[in-house]
């Protein structure tokens, strides 16, 4: 993990055990790089803050808590945009937008990719398919317009952060 980087407001350390009681709940299992970062500087902003996806510049807002108590609690993130995120993609951040910055398992389980879920144009699965007629499959496919790569692993997230 990157030394340079600048850590601010986070969560009191949590411990590795409430975090995989937190992976039980959300089905997945968090890659160790992510979970050694969250467990010192859940709930907090970081600088530098900006990141390239494509070629538009973006801004870090905060890591979501491992804090049940905290309004960015990550499992109530998760339940709150889980109809509306693509299957096995999984919110770790925000943006100060109202964006998200998630963990795709699509392709593997063991080491998910690094991406960004623009929510504008966003729309429930369940919508999509009802009001467009499209199968579970189409709909899967409709909302993963709103997600772009950014990093492989959330370590190589990190080195992408700049001012």
């Amino acid at each position: 993990m990157r030394k340079d980087l600048k850590w601010e407001y986070a969560d009191s350390e949590v411990s590795e055990a409430t975090i995989k009681e937190c992976e039980v709940q959300i089905g997945f299992q968090l890659p160790q790089d992510y979970i050694d970062c969250a467990k010192i500087n859940g709930g907090a902003s970081v600088v530098p803050e900006e990141f390239i996806v494509g070629e538009v510049e973006r801004c870090f807002g905060s890591l979501f808590s491992f804090d049940g108590e905290s309004s960015e609690y990550i499992v109530k993130k998760y339940q709150i945009y889980k109809s509306s995120l693509p299957n096995q993609v999984f919110p770790i951040a925000n943006d100060p937008a109202g964006n998200l910055i998630c963990l795709d398992f699509k392709d593997n389980l063991g080491s998910p990719i690094v991406v960004f879920w623009e929510h504008e144009n966003a729309w429930e699965k369940e919508m999509v398919m009802k009001e467009e007629g499209l199968t579970e499959e189409q709909a899967e496919e409709r909302v993963r317009e709103n997600v772009y790569y950014v990093a492989n692993t959330f370590s190589e997230f990190l080195d992408k952060l700049h001012d």
